[in-house]
């Protein structure tokens, strides 16, 4: 089998040349998206302020029952 790039002999079952390090076959898994991959998705504060506001109602309720004699 000849390099693509290059034309060095190189073996049938070689993945990449020897010689320009070419890849001799194309790769099975898709490359990721031209993104950075240190961007963080934004986080929707609708759930949390929603779950920390019935926190403080529950605590609120709680406070009044049980901590006032």
């Amino acid at each position: 089998m000849t390099c693509r790039k290059c034309g060095t002999e190189i073996a049938n079952n070689a993945l990449i040349c020897y010689r320009c390090g070419s890849a001799t076959a194309e790769p099975r898994v898709k490359p990721p998206e031209r993104s950075s991959v240190f961007v963080r998705p934004r986080r929707s504060w609708g759930k949390t302020a929603l779950i920390t506001g019935i926190a403080l109602v529950v605590a609120a309720v709680l406070w009044l029952v049980f901590g006032s004699p």
